[in-house]
């Protein structure tokens, strides 16, 4: 039975994670490297005082979520990140949702993910050494209170 093509399943790959983006506030930032997107539930451990069992029961407790770390390279006159980090004033800062999605082979979006309520808390320059051979990286870290896929 000569072998046609169409025969064949459709072999599905894993998605790479070399190929993303981020919108932050309606505009696209290019960064290098994000990190950090994990959302963790707390346990709660109870015994009732007259349970027959001496052990605890755990139930689900509050979720955490952990701060984002957005690395980028350092450009000549590329102010955006210090331009977000400089207007936080005493709990004044408008805070934003931040999407970062994971692109397929022809750079549409494959899934999503929307931090709530972000907003920047920690910004670092690049380490510099006058003998590194490599570029100069800033980092940002966002706070948020959500995290949702889509």
């Amino acid at each position: 039975m000569p072998d046609d093509g169409a025969s064949q399943a459709q072999t599905t790959w894993p998605l790479v994670k070399f190929s993303f983006k981020v919108m932050w506030d309606g505009a696209e930032l290019i960064f290098q490297e994000v990190t950090g997107l994990s959302s963790e539930t707390q346990i709660i451990e109870y015994r009732g005082g007259s349970s027959p069992v001496y052990s605890t029961v755990k139930m689900p407790g509050i979720q955490k979520f952990s701060n984002i770390t957005l690395k980028k390279g350092i450009f000549k006159g590329d102010k955006a990140l210090w331009e977000k980090y400089n207007k936080i004033k005493m709990n004044t800062y408008k805070r934003e949702s931040i999407v970062i999605s994971l692109l397929d082979e022809a750079q549409g979006i494959a899934m999503s993910w929307t931090l709530k309520n972000a907003f920047p808390c920690k910004i670092t320059v690049t380490d510099m050494k006058s003998d590194a051979n490599e570029i100069a990286v800033e980092s940002m870290e966002v706070a948020h209170e959500g995290l949702t896929q889509s």
